[in-house]
């Protein structure tokens, strides 16, 4: 196994020099040369595969990085740069805060696992580091969290903003999720506000409820000869509440004592290093090979969407620096298989119970690891994540099927064919749904009927089973038919001209091939043997 460790990069003008040592190899075994742990640092980079790796680093030369105070929070303090706003918004906010002690305390702890990556990333940036305070006003710095209007993440990226920042959506991951890459992806767009408007306040006003609102508010305040800075526009009131909630945390953050408010004490100093691998790895085996619970595991990283995290993929995963020097010690001496899943491609419209029974795995796990919402069947061209049956060598799961892969389902009911019924004197819903073998319930949801009674004439659509054979039904009660077969019983009512038409084109007709009368016929037999139309 090769594993590579980068440096550090400290403060102001002064480096950390990493030094580099040989851990021996895996001796020839498959899993060898697949998985490299460093620790992280924005102006860091990974070494080259053929560079020696590290397998130690001295714990108290991280410790002594950044500014040395050892206190995240007073470091942060240090890079405020936005202006206060001081309003009665702010005042109300503070207050809400105030009022709600644990709530501040159980931010905090999460905050804990990403607050130094951020603030080193917007140092790296030269940008307010009040801007790591962010993610208490959009989440709760919860990266799990997911709002109505689907924004995902600590930073709340909704599914169209989060592409253009190409944070990958699909079925195995949501970057959106992902601390690393979500936070570049926010930091890129609230540099991007701010040189658009030149102004924290409305940068930020814009990440809450978009530019295009901003500038529409800007350009009436200008119309009309009014201030367009951040207090004097008509803008939503939760954007209006926006930034005095950040100003509100930042208050709390400079003197929480003031508010009977306690801040939990972080390092200053990295929580996390990124961890590598090439090969397909359950979550389970990587939490385990860590030796770091399950639920903290995910909270680092919360972008995997499945059980597995592919290797094809080039995953990125966060372990605190102790824990990942026991994911090396222990994936060395690791033997049971890393991956225990794969995919299936439905070929055709099925059951998942019908397709866990053919591929022969449990159908609840199918559909709970699939998420397939009930009442429904898989449609062709569905991927499905299943366990790996039997002892057969499957190949890890590729790129491609990562990023292509789709559920695709339907509702699972009968096959129907849409009929249009008119309604005769004597019906009433109970008879007709009765007559088709549909649900009084059914005929009102088609044909959105809020009373009880039928009107003789009127046309009810019906989706009946194409499994049930219709019998032979009154002529006079079947307007048209099935869709499919597209046939239409109705009468037909000719102008008295087409029929004198039609009379002198008959008598024109070559005696050889004229068709005989039948008395009161509807149908008559040529010379030639065909059954023609009567003349109506």
């Amino acid at each position: 196994m090769r594993f590579i460790v980068s440096a550090f990069s400290a403060l102001l003008v002064l480096l950390v020099a990493a030094c580099a040592s040989t851990s021996p190899d895996m001796g020839g075994d498959s899993q060898s040369s697949t998985t490299s742990i460093f620790p992280f640092s924005r102006s860091s980079a990974a070494k080259s595969a053929a560079e020696k790796p590290i397998v130690d680093v001295d714990r108290n030369s991280v410790n002594t990085l950044a500014d040395g105070s050892g206190d995240l929070w007073q470091r942060i303090r240090q890079g405020f740069q936005i202006p206060d706003l001081n309003n009665g918004l702010v005042q109300a906010q503070i207050a809400w805060y105030a009022a709600r002690p644990d709530y501040v305390q159980r931010m905090a702890e999460r905050s804990k696992l990403y607050l130094h990556h951020i603030t080193e990333e917007l140092e790296a940036r030269h940008m307010p580091t009040e801007l790591a305070l962010l993610p208490f006003i959009e989440s709760g710095y919860n990266p799990q969290a997911l709002s109505i209007a689907k924004a995902a993440g600590m930073w709340q990226f909704i599914p169209g903003t989060g592409r253009s920042f190409n944070l990958k959506q699909n079925m195995f991951q949501d970057q959106r999720r992902d601390v690393l890459a979500s936070t570049s992806a926010a930091l890129d767009y609230l540099a991007k506000l701010y040189q658009m408007f030149g102004d924290w306040h409305l940068a930020l006003a814009a990440y809450n409820s978009g530019e295009g609102r901003v500038q529409r508010a800007i350009a009436r305040n200008q119309a009309a000869g009014l201030p367009t800075d951040y207090q004097s526009l008509r803008l939503p009131n939760e954007t209006r509440n926006y930034v005095p909630k950040l100003q509100a945390v930042k208050n709390i953050v400079v003197n929480p004592q003031m508010y009977n408010l306690a801040l939990p004490e972080i390092p200053n100093h990295p929580y996390f290093v990124i961890v590598t691998t090439a090969r397909d790895m359950d979550v389970r085996v990587a939490a385990q090979l860590a030796d770091l619970p399950l639920k903290e595991f995910k909270a680092l990283n919360p972008s995997f969407k499945k059980p597995v995290i592919l290797g094809a993929t080039q995953p990125q995963i966060l372990l605190p620096f102790e824990n990942a020097r026991t994911f090396e010690t222990n994936l060395k001496s690791y033997d049971g298989s890393l991956s225990s899943w794969t995919t299936y491609r439905v070929s055709r419209t099925t059951r998942p119970a019908a397709l866990a029974a053919k591929i022969g795995v449990n159908p609840a796990t199918l559909i709970k690891v699939n998420k397939i919402p009930t009442g429904t069947r898989l449609k062709p061209g569905s991927t499905l994540l299943v366990p790996k049956v039997g002892n057969e060598a499957i190949a890890d799961i590729s790129a491609a099927i990562a990023e292509g892969a789709i559920l695709s389902v339907e509702p699972d009911v009968p096959p129907t064919r849409k009929m249009f019924v008119k309604v005769q004197r004597r019906d009433r819903l109970a008879t007709v749904a009765k007559r088709y073998s549909v649900s009084v319930a059914q005929i009102r949801g088609w044909n959105k009927i809020q009373g009880a009674r039928l009107v003789p004439g009127q046309v009810l659509v019906l989706h009946v089973s194409t499994n049930r054979p219709l019998g032979r039904q009154p002529l006079r009660t079947a307007v048209a038919s099935s869709v499919r077969q597209k046939k239409v019983f109705r009468k037909v009512s000719v102008p008295a001209r087409q029929v004198k038409a039609r009379q002198a084109t008959k008598s024109h007709r070559p005696k050889a091939v004229q068709p005989a009368s039948r008395a009161g016929g509807t149908a008559v037999k040529s010379t030639a043997g065909k059954v023609k139309s009567a003349s109506l």
